[in-house]
């Protein structure tokens, strides 16, 4: 009887001791000072393309970006419960 299960796989890492004065591992291993940086500055490339994705706004969205549809109080604020009432009211149309 054969089972639909997928074969368990096993990833296996051996690590190496390596021993030496600092210029004998930058002579073995060439200099990775920059190494760093550039995996870095390329994690920093990545987010930034990932987080240009934009969304579609939601027709509240449209209606709040709306500098005339803004309906403030005395200090300045956004009355926002008199602006979800003057929505739905435009809305029911």
């Amino acid at each position: 009887m054969q089972s639909n299960r997928l074969p368990l796989i096993i990833e296996v890492v051996a690590l190496v001791k390596v021993e030496g004065t600092l210029d004998e591992l930058r002579e073995m291993f060439g200099k990775l000072e920059g190494g760093a940086r550039a995996i870095a500055r390329e994690a920093k490339v990545v987010e930034k393309a990932a987080s240009k994705t934009k969304r579609k706004l939601s027709a509240w969205n449209k209606y709040v970006k709306n500098p005339k549809n803004k309906i403030k109080l005395k200090n300045g604020k956004l009355n926002l419960k008199k602006m979800a009432v003057q929505f739905r009211k435009g809305r029911r149309k």
